[in-house]
Parts: structure tokens; sequence; C-alpha cells
């Protein structure tokens, strides 16, 4: 008897381990089987530290600005050299196809007041948005600021974000 329970409780555990591990819950909450819950993540790819859906990040259009104050340190030289040098010597048609804008902008000077406000920039700062059907997507780039020190890996780290962004 305590034979033929055993093994009763081992199927049915079998059987509700089985089903849970053929269900997931999305982030947004929908719960799928574990194959689509693997195919969605076949799309995804990471960006900083977060993975986002290949749909989520390809944009219509990349405004790149690199915002900074009258005076300026080394480091924040350097980064507006960097990100400078990258954009231009990298995106020049797509600069000129309008499918990115990029501008270094002094926050302390007047007529850049309005679009300092709107990134919440107050100094040394870069920021990229990624215009998706119209809707902006605005995030600040922080960790240029480590990669200072080794000015390949700061271009190629910003270069790898905005062809993913691209979609290329």
């Amino acid at each position: 008897m305590k034979k033929n329970i055993s093994i009763i409780l081992f199927l049915f555990l079998s059987l509700v381990l089985t089903g849970c591990s053929q269900k997931t819950t999305t982030d947004n909450g929908i719960t799928k089987n574990t194959d689509q819950a693997k195919n969605a993540n076949q799309t995804k790819q990471v960006v900083g530290d977060y993975p986002i859906s290949s749909a989520e990040l390809v944009a219509d259009k990349l405004e790149v600005y690199y915002f900074h104050r009258t005076a300026r340190c080394y480091s924040c030289n350097t980064a507006g050299k960097y990100v400078s040098d990258l954009i231009i010597g990298t995106y020049g048609e797509q600069i000129k196809d309008g499918r990115i804008i990029f501008k270094e902008l002094n926050v302390e000077l007047p007529e850049n007041k309005e679009l300092a406000r709107k990134y919440q920039a107050t100094g040394s700062s870069l920021y990229i948005n990624r215009i998706i059907r119209g809707q902006d997507n605005i995030e600040q780039e922080t960790k240029i600021w480590r990669l200072l020190g080794n000015e390949q890996q700061f271009k190629s780290y910003l270069e790898n974000k905005i062809n993913s962004y691209l979609g290329i």
C-alpha cells in the first residue's frame, strides 16, 4: 500500500513539475509555454546590462547629444572628442541622410537651455534618444566615463551600442 502511494505521489509530482516547466511568465506578466519563451529570448539582445528585444531596439532616428559646461576638465574634453570623432568619422552617411543628429551643446548657453531641460542635462553628459515610431526613448549613457582611459574600448562600446540601435 505504501509503495502504491509513493508511486502515485511520484507520478503526480512528475506531472505537476513537467507542467510547470512547460510554462513561463514573461516580463509583462503573460504566461507562455517554454518553447515560445525560448523563441522570444532568441530575438533579444543585451544593451548595457539589459536584454531588449530586436523590435524595441531599431530606431527610425537617433539624436546623440554631448552636453557640457563652459569650463571643461580634461575628462570632459576627452569624452567630447571621442564621441565627436566616432560619430562624425563613422556615421557621416547617417548624419547626411538625417538618421542621426549629433551635436555638442553647452548647457550654459541660452540657445541650448530648452534642449538641456528636455534631456535633464546639467553638465558633461552623453544622451542618446532612440526615436521609434515618433516616440522619444531618451537614455543617458554613463558607462563611457569608466572607459575614458582606453579610447579604443570607449569607441568600440559606443559604436556597438549605436549600431544595435540602428539595426546594423
